[in-house]
């Protein structure tokens, strides 16, 4: 990442930073556009030997289930750059993890219960 793409997100984000939590980012696609997301897992996969993040928009899809997006995260200082998940097995470690936090979060939820 550029310096010059470094100052263009900090400007952007200035007044922003405060109301931004641990377990939220703003991101940016193609066109400059900006998306609140939040964290829902990240992790390195000794498997493949690269830090994955899972998120969402807290969108839904057509059958009422919150949408969710994999990438490998590649750090930058305070920054950090979202790669696309390229390969078959890199989704399968994704969707493996987010598997383990559901089984996780549902227990917690039949604890409660």
């Amino acid at each position: 990442m550029t310096e010059e793409n470094k100052k263009m997100i900090d400007e952007r984000l200035k007044d922003r930073k405060q109301n931004i939590s641990d377990d939220m980012f703003i991101g940016f696609n193609e066109n400059g556009e900006e998306k609140t997301f939040y964290k829902l897992l990240e992790f390195d996969s000794t498997e493949t030997g690269k830090h994955y993040l899972a998120y969402t928009d807290n969108e839904k899809d057509e059958n009422g289930n919150l949408k969710a997006y994999g990438s490998v995260v590649i750090a930058d200082g305070n920054y950090m750059k979202l790669e696309p998940i390229t390969s078959e097995k890199e989704w399968k470690v994704i969707e493996t993890a987010l598997r383990v936090l559901q089984d996780e979060l549902k227990g917690k939820d039949d604890e409660k219960k």
